[in-house]
C-alpha cells in the first residue's frame, strides 16, 4: 500500500511517500480502506517530537501519521462483532497509534463510529478529533447550558469552526473572536457577535461570559479572570504556563473554573456528531483537500497557521453520492445531548 512515513522527528520535510506492507486485521481491529484523512494541528506537533517521551525517545514508535480517518471496512478480526464488511465508519486514532496517511489502516472497532450515508468521506475525515475536542470542551469541561454567553477565541480554525456550531446547538449567546479574512465566514457558521482581533482587544472590553473556549493560547490564564462573573469557566485547549498554579487559587477567591482540557477520542461522541453532521445542524469548513503524495505540504500550509477550518488529504476518490431513497436502519450510538 501506498503511505506517508517518517522514520526521524522534524517538520513536514521529514515525511516520505513509499510503500508499506498492507496491516492485517489482529482480535477485536478491522481493516479498513482509507478513503480520506484529516490533518490536525497535533499532527505536527508530534512530527516534531514535542511529546517523545510518550511517542518515542529517540525516533517515533509509529511511523505513518495522522489519526483522522474515515473509510469501508474490508476485513473484520475474530471477536468482533460491532462493523461487517462494506460498512463506512469513521474515526480518530490518536489514541490507538494513528496510521491515517495511509491507504489501509488497521484499529480497535471500537474506536470507530459509523459514517452517516449522507456525508461525504471527506467531511467525515474533518470531523473526528476538532469537534470532538470542541463538543468535551463546551459540554464537559465548561458545563454550557441554554441561554450562555461563550466567547470562542481562535473561531476560524478547525476546533473554532466546530465549537461556534456546537456552541449555537446548545443555545448559547455566541462571540466568535478570529482576524479581518476570516470574519465572513465565521459568521456564517451562526455566530451572533464576530471580533476581529487586529481591530479590537477582546480582553480588554467590559463585556463577562459565562464560558470563555480558547483554541490558540496566546493570552496568559489570569488575562481571561476579569472577563468571568462568579461561577464562569475558562477551558483552553492549549497548555498555558500559569494556570495549574492560578487554578485552584482562583476557584477558592473568586468561584471561576479554569481548565486546560484534553480531549478524550471515543465511538459515543462520534456518533452524536455523525447524526448532527447528517441533519445539517453542523459542518465542517475543509479549506482544502490534497492527494496523498501532497501530504508533507499539506502539512505546512496547515501548520503555518493559514487554514481556515479543516485540511483534507483525500487518499482515494469520492464515490458518488446516490440520494438517499428510503431510511437508512439505525446501527449506531443515538445522538445525545
Amino acid at each position: 500500500m501506498q503511505a506517508i512515513f517518517t522514520t526521524t522527528y522534524g517538520s513536514a520535510d521529514v515525511l516520505q511517500s513509499g510503500e508499506m506492507e498492507r496491516p492485517n486485521p489482529r482480535p477485536g481491529e478491522i481493516l479498513v480502506q482509507v478513503m480520506a484523512t484529516g490533518l490536525n494541528r497535533a499532527d505536527g506537533h508530534l512530527l516534531s517530537g514535542a511529546m517523545r517521551f510518550s511517542t518515542g525517545l529517540l525516533r517515533p514508535r509509529q511511523l505513518v501519521p495522522g489519526s483522522d480517518v474515515a473509510g469501508r471496512v474490508v476485513a473484520v478480526g475474530s471477536g468482533t462483532g460491532r462493523f461487517q464488511v462494506g460498512d463506512e465508519v469513521f474515526a480518530d486514532l490518536s489514541a490507538e497509534g494513528r496510521g491515517g496517511l495511509a491507504e489501509y489502516v488497521a484499529a480497535p472497532a471500537t474506536a470507530f463510529a459509523l459514517k452517516p450515508p449522507a456525508i461525504s468521506f471527506a467531511a467525515a475525515a474533518a470531523t473526528p478529533m476538532a469537534a470532538v475536542t470542541a463538543l468535551q470542551g463546551l459540554r464537559d469541561y465548561g458545563a454550557l447550558q441554554a441561554g450562555q454567553r461563550v466567547l470562542i477565541n481562535g473561531a476560524s480554525g478547525g476546533v473554532g469552526t466546530f465549537a461556534v456550531q456546537i456552541a449555537k446547538a446548545l443555545g448559547a449567546w455566541v462571540t466568535a473572536v478570529c482576524s479581518s479574512g476570516k470574519v465572513e465566514m465565521v459568521r456564517s457558521l451562526g455566530a451572533d457577535q464576530v471580533i476581529d482581533y487586529k481591530v479590537e482587544d477582546f480582553t480588554q472590553a467590559d463585556e463577562q461570559y459565562d464560558l470563555i473556549f480558547d483554541t490558540v493560547g496566546n493570552h496568559a490564564a489570569g488575562t481571561y479572570r476579569r472577563l468571568l462573573p462568579a461561577g464562569g469557566h475558562f477551558v483552553t485547549t492549549s497548555f498555558l504556563p500559569g494556570l495549574p498554579f492560578l487554578k485552584p487559587w482562583v476557584a477558592l477567591t473568586e468561584s471561576k473554573t479554569l481548565h486546560n482540557m484534553l480531549a478524550r477520542p471515543n465511538a459515543i461522541d462520534l456518533a452524536t456528531l455523525g447524526g448532527w453532521l447528517a441533519s445539517g445542524l453542523v459542518r465542517p469548513v475543509i479549506d482544502r483537500q490534497y492527494p496523498l503524495a501532497a501530504a508533507p505540504e499539506a502539512l505546512r500550509y496547515l501548520t503555518a497557521g493559514h487554514a481556515r477550518g479543516k485540511v483534507v488529504i483525500q487518499v482515494a476518490p469520492e464515490p458518488e453520492m446516490a440520494p438517499l431513497t428510503q431510511p437508512v436502519p439505525a446501527r449506531s450510538h443515538q445522538p445525545y445531548l
